[in-house]
């Protein structure tokens, strides 16, 4: 008798990640006060409230979703990519996040959410040439993440 090998699906990558915020609007407008995006979309209950919206971020997207339970997040976080993240802490500050200590640049949102926030260049995630081009960013990477990417075949 052959054996069957078993496979399972793989992870190929993020397709969303949903943040619970108490008002969408205010989530949109912090959030819009830190970063530059698009709003991909919106959807509204039968009372004509927002209660999702979609930041576009190329080929994934940030959805917020109306409303929160849970406390304040300690250590679950996710990392957001930026294109340039010298200016993140000020505006982040300004815009009345909670900055965290330590190594990297995390903050919790008004409701609670840990961001943790990374430069592109700086580490191995890609975006396609075209996502890239898309978006209108061409952006480099330095030599330590064109190594990592490259020891694993993927540079």
């Amino acid at each position: 008798m052959m054996a069957m090998t078993q496979t399972k699906p793989r992870l190929v990558g993020l397709n969303h990640v949903a943040l619970e915020v108490a008002d969408i609007e205010e989530a949109l407008h912090f959030y819009g006060s830190i970063f530059s995006f698009d709003l991909r979309g919106s959807h509204k209950d039968d009372t004509g409230r927002v209660v999702m919206a979609f930041i576009d971020m190329g080929d994934q997207f940030i959805a917020l979703s109306r409303g929160r339970h849970q406390k304040p997040d300690r250590d679950r976080h996710f990392g957001l990519v930026v294109d340039d993240r010298r200016q993140v802490r000020a505006l982040a500050e300004k815009a009345g996040a909670k900055l965290l200590d330590g190594k990297f640049l995390d903050f919790l949102d008004p409701w609670g959410n840990r961001i943790e926030v990374v430069e592109y260049g700086d580490l191995q995630f890609t975006k396609s040439p075209s996502v890239l081009h898309a978006m209108g960013l061409h952006l480099p990477k330095t030599e330590k993440a064109q190594k990592e990417l490259h020891d694993k075949g993927m540079g």
